[in-house]
């Protein structure tokens, strides 16, 4: 018994040496998404400012395919010793219903560091679709919907979950279009050769801006300051519509607490940095507050977008697997 106390004993006081001394290395960011799109973008300009805080270099890693749950699932059976962390979107939410058979448990894998960051979503068409508003594109939908096209960036995207928002708020089916990559979307939205998407702003405003496609609205609660002239979905008629493509920060579960509040305190300086703000505006994007960038928040966030999100897609029946 004297000697399990003295092992226990042993552990204890090396857990705080350990946190005392990390990071020790370079840090490891799994990112699920390809190099230059948003997620990849939220990711390198928060790695830069928080490497400057932690005093070590952190190294993005995108790890693709299966929706996102690839790198996911390399994250959640990493070491838990902060040196392999995983920043994803909305998507990690959904992922849990929409492929049945994870090799991990999304509300229980891991270790919550803090939010980063919500990116707002624009409704958008092809510039010679006839609707000029939202609510004259709803009555088009309803009139033409079923020869109409809805491109979006593979399941799990957060394009496809608004695409899918979207539907059941108007009530009306469209053919979806799935692509991989937001590039390609855009790039065939442009070319007329799809209908319409909903994506994030940081691959949107250019685009609306040179008119090279036609937004309808933006789906937060108040206009953006980059697109004034670009209603709310709230106020060009879909009452109560809303999403936005959150970012989070992950360790893997068993990560010990004090190395978790370090990095969220490095998170949360981060998101102060002038320059992250500065390039976080340029791509349309806000860092979220100090309180949002805690564990509990991105929790508390985690486990009630799974709940909001299961019963749509179920109801949509569109699954990986």
């Amino acid at each position: 018994m004297r000697f399990k106390l003295t092992i226990l004993a042993l552990a204890l006081s090396i857990a705080p040496a350990f946190a005392d001394e990390y990071p020790s290395r370079p840090i490891t960011i799994l990112v699920p998404y390809a190099a230059g799109g948003p997620t990849d973008t939220v990711a390198r300009v928060t790695a830069q400012s928080m490497s400057k805080i932690l005093g070590q270099p952190i190294i993005i890693e995108n790890a693709l395919g299966a929706g996102g749950t690839i790198a996911t699932a390399r994250a959640a059976r990493s070491e838990p010793d902060g040196y392999t962390l995983l920043v994803h979107h909305i998507g990690i939410s959904t992922a849990p219903t929409l492929y049945r058979h994870l090799s991990f448990d999304t509300k229980t894998a891991f270790a919550p560091i803090g939010l980063i960051t919500n990116a707002p979503m624009t409704i958008i068409a092809r510039s010679d679709l006839p609707p000029n508003t939202l609510k004259e594109l709803i009555d088009y939908i309803h009139a033409n919907g079923d020869k109409m096209t809805f491109g979006h960036a593979g399941l799990g995207a957060a394009s496809q979950l608004c695409s899918m928002l979207f539907m059941t708020a108007v009530n009306k089916q469209i053919l979806t279009v799935p692509y991989k990559g937001n590039a390609p979307v855009m790039n065939d939205l442009m070319a007329k050769q799809i209908d319409m998407t909903c994506d994030q702003t940081t691959n949107t405003t250019g685009p609306i801006g040179s008119k090279l496609v036609k937004g309808y609205a933006i789906t937060t609660k108040t206009r953006l300051a980059s697109m004034p002239d670009l209603p709310t979905a709230d106020e060009a008629g879909l009452p109560g519509f809303e999403v936005s493509a959150w970012h989070g920060l992950y360790a893997p579960k068993g990560t010990p607490d004090a190395i978790v509040q370090k990095l969220t305190k490095a998170l949360q300086a981060a998101l102060r940095d002038p320059d992250l703000v500065k390039r976080f505006t340029d791509i349309n994007t806000d860092p979220v507050t100090q309180e949002e960038a805690t564990p509990k928040a991105l929790k508390a966030k985690l486990d009630s977008e799974i709940d909001h999100w299961a019963p749509m897609i179920n109801a949509q029946g569109q699954y990986a697997d």
